[in-house]
């Protein structure tokens, strides 16, 4: 029902994962992220329970390989499920029930894999994995914005499309972006949008919130302005 990519950006070290389905709100259940951990995508009969017990045994220590081993060797319902996990160290596995709706599959890349369930083909993923991998000169989001709507274009899901989202996280403990769309006739053209939205003044002001370096933030208002003037003009410039 559902195709995502997991993966972290060779250049920036930062990690996240997209997600797109013929379903409603796929961001509040599928993906999971934590800085400094790791990330696990559950998809197909999709159990939270993957993500959240999948971050505590990152947390851990577990590689990405026994994490998934533990997650559906525990689980009776193993055979409808589908997950992916990276770990802090960049190992990635992923599992794919036999009790899958077809198409249904995943690919583990270097830096990033890709999985899907109830899709038109192969090619989706295919495509979704090709296009990302070539896009390593773009930020991680438009990267992977570009990257699934190749597997869209190549047939994506195969009942239609419903909703979309992508969770970036940096080296700080909340996440870089965080945006979704919940309900839309076309969830990644809107969450495309969202992202350009994000890159007119948030991006710019999250630079001036509180971090692990600044535990504190910018709080002069005046301040804040200047920064975020300031960042706005470098980008305009780049």
């Amino acid at each position: 029902m559902t195709w995502s990519i997991v993966a972290r950006c060779e250049t920036t070290g930062h990690l996240g994962i997209a997600v797109s389905t013929c379903a409603f709100a796929v961001g509040a259940r599928v993906p999971f992220v934590k800085t400094g951990v790791g990330a696990v995508a559950s998809q197909a009969f999709v159990n939270p329970y993957y993500g959240l017990r999948g971050l505590e045994l990152l947390s851990a220590g577990a590689p990405a390989e026994d994490v998934v081993r533990i997650l559906t060797t525990a689980d009776e319902g193993r055979s409808q499920r589908q997950v992916h996990v990276q770990d802090a160290k960049g190992g990635i596995a992923a599992y794919t029930g036999d009790g899958c709706v077809p198409w249904c599959g995943h690919l583990v890349r270097d830096t990033f894999s890709v999985a899907g369930n109830m899709l038109a083909g192969p090619e989706v993923i295919e495509e979704t994995a090709r296009v990302f991998a070539a896009g390593r000169d773009l930020p991680l989001a438009r990267r992977f914005l570009a990257a699934m709507k190749a597997g869209e274009d190549a047939g994506g899901d195969k009942r239609g499309k419903q909703s979309a989202a992508i969770l970036i996280h940096d080296e700080e403990e909340y996440a870089l972006l965080d945006i979704r769309v919940d309900d839309h006739l076309d969830p990644l053209a809107e969450l495309a949008r969202l992202e350009e939205v994000s890159r007119g003044r948030y991006v710019h002001y999250r630079r001036v919130m509180p971090s692990k370096a600044n535990p504190f933030g910018v709080t002069d208002r005046d301040e804040i302005e200047r920064r975020i003037a300031a960042s706005m003009a470098e980008d305009a410039a780049r």
